[in-house]
């Protein structure tokens, strides 16, 4: 499977995705920790990828969305942004409401 497809296939399959270093439980950067802490007191129903153990992504992943950094924050296939916007989301109250009405959406589709 050529990456950007697979990239593209964990997008579809999961309306939350964090693409991260470490895990939601150990981060390996600051950035990272922060940004999984804000999203998780929103929610604890996403996937994550450690882009430290999927080197194809973590190589992959900043041509397909033109964002050079990592965490990346993507909701329905739309990319949020990196750790700085998931935390300003976080503190407005913005991230919750996102993450709310994504989780309405799946239950209304279903």
């Amino acid at each position: 499977m050529d990456i950007f497809n697979k990239i593209e296939k964990q997008l579809q399959e999961n309306s939350i995705v964090i693409y991260m270093k470490g895990s939601p439980e150990h981060p390996s950067c600051g950035f990272s920790a922060r940004a999984v802490r804000a999203l998780s007191y929103c929610t604890s129903d996403f996937f994550y990828v450690d882009v430290l153990q999927n080197d194809d992504i973590r190589i992959a992943l900043p041509k397909y969305s033109k964002w050079p950094t990592f965490p990346q924050l993507w909701v329905n296939k739309n990319l949020i942004g990196g750790c700085d916007i998931i935390l300003e989301m976080f503190r407005s109250g913005e991230l919750l409401n996102l993450v709310q009405n994504c989780k309405n959406n799946i239950k209304s589709s279903i």
